[in-house]
């Protein structure tokens, strides 16, 4: 038996990677997030498989599911929304596993950023403008933030931010913001990134919660910070220069 841990990426069912879809087509377990993971990904689950939305769950009932799946000899796909890698909460599941001798995997899957990313046509790394990537959120009601990673610290790089879960408390990122990036700072909000239902706000530092509050977004959202968004005037890059020596 084996947990496997799938991105099941940022929500459109067709960005799920093909080991992804085959790993749920064979497991006959799945336990997913029902207010993250979209519904079509589940339609690939075996016949007569034991569908588990762990919305409500906690994680010791989460394990007991595992366990029991264990007991059974069950595959389990395990899906969390975007890719495992960040936010996902599978760091406490793997280390609950890892004390029980239970076996798992890892299936990457496209992560939120990206797809709000590609949904801005932006790149978040542009040459001489931005080289660095922060990702990143906010405390509030979730797990408190470590020590030295508040806004205001690293915001002091003045690097491309990219924020999750923070949507809800768009007018304390702006004010913790703001005095590192200034009011003018380009800002865009993503929510719901490669959806059907997906929305693309753009603004600044200084108009961008308005935009928010107007527009009704409280969850699933990423918020991206930073001069890359408005981008135009850069110098193209060494990869493809005509300069570039290319011989091995």
């Amino acid at each position: 038996m084996t947990v496997h841990f799938i991105g099941a990426g940022p929500g459109a069912a067709d960005l799920m990677t093909l080991r992804g879809k085959a790993l749920i087509e064979s497991s006959p377990v799945c336990l997913y997030a029902g207010s993250l993971v979209p519904a079509e990904l589940l339609a690939w689950c075996p016949a007569g498989a034991r569908l588990v939305d762990t919305a409500a769950l906690n994680l010791d009932e989460i394990v007991a599911e595992l366990v029991a799946a264990d007991a059974a000899g069950l595959d389990v796909a395990r899906l969390h929304s975007g890719d495992p890698s960040v936010f996902s909460a599978m760091a406490e599941q793997m280390r609950r596993l890892d004390a029980l001798g239970l076996d798992y995997d890892v299936t990457p899957g496209v992560p939120a950023f990206a797809a709000a990313a590609a949904s801005l046509k932006h790149e978040l790394t542009v040459p001489g403008v931005g080289q660095t990537v922060i990702l990143t959120r906010t405390s509030a009601r979730a797990t408190p933030m470590p020590p030295g990673e508040d806004l205001a610290t690293l915001g002091a790089s003045r690097a491309t931010l990219v924020l999750h879960l923070a949507v809800q408390r768009i007018s304390e990122v702006v004010a913790e913001l703001v005095p590192n990036y200034g009011a003018s700072c380009p800002v865009a909000v993503v929510a719901r990134a490669s959806r059907a239902d997906e929305v693309v706000l753009r603004g600044t530092l200084g108009d961008i919660a308005d935009a928010v509050a107007g527009a009704g977004i409280v969850r699933t959202a990423v918020i991206v910070v930073g001069s890359v968004l408005t981008a135009s005037e850069f110098s193209d890059s060494h990869l493809y220069s005509a300069i570039r020596c290319r011989e091995s």
